[in-house]
């Protein structure tokens, strides 16, 4: 009978398997990465960071948080809001699915895979612990290593439009955590503006 730690493992190096097959890059540390195998693994390192206790079920929902994304793209669905929308339930739907098939295949049982695919759906987001920590995280490793580049793409008030939007999900652990990272200016500058507007409210 496989260990608990046993299955963890396996259940986490699927994941990053299935996350290797995705054509996009992303350079890590000066290496050419499949981009959501890097952000599963960035989602793992920050949970250990600001979540270190956290129980199985969160462990495997932050890796596969973004679990065969890019074959579900942002443009399959109309530029609106209510396409977003749409966009994000089918995500929230099929990462919960492909991540229940390989838990499955880990040995976890019905139960086991139904609280990830919760957490993946985003259930009960702030009534649920595991959920919001899950949120928080997603955040944070936003913050750390995607907002960079997504400043360099907007105007600043947008960027601090997003960020307080981005506040507003988070809890005050969460909120501290954010003020631990090391940002680049573009980042922390806004940051800090979208504290003032979300403290202001």
């Amino acid at each position: 009978m496989q260990t608990s730690n046993t299955r963890l493992n396996a259940a986490l190096a699927a994941i990053d398997a299935a996350n290797s097959e995705d054509p996009n890059r992303v350079a890590v540390d000066g290496v050419e990465t499949p981009a959501e195998l890097a952000y599963g693994r960035r989602m793992s390192a920050m949970l250990a960071r600001v979540y270190p206790h956290a129980p199985e079920s969160l462990q495997l929902a932050a890796r596969a948080q973004h679990i065969r994304r890019w074959q579900i793209p942002r443009s399959s669905y109309p530029m609106d809001r209510p396409g977003y929308l749409r966009w994000r339930k089918e995500l929230g739907r099929k990462h919960a699915e492909w991540a229940g098939e390989i838990l499955a295949s880990c040995g976890y049982d019905a139960e086991e895979t139904a609280r990830v695919g919760s957490l993946l759906r985003k259930e009960n987001l702030r009534r649920d612990p595991e959920t919001q920590a899950l949120e928080d995280v997603a955040a944070l490793v936003f913050l750390a290593h995607y907002a960079e580049d997504f400043a360099a793409k907007h105007p600043p008030e947008k960027v601090v439009s997003i960020l307080v939007k981005t506040l507003a999900k988070m809890s005050e652990h969460g909120k501290e955590a954010a003020g631990t990272l090391e940002l680049p200016p573009s980042v922390g500058d806004a940051l800090t503006r979208a504290i003032a507007q979300a403290t202001a409210t």
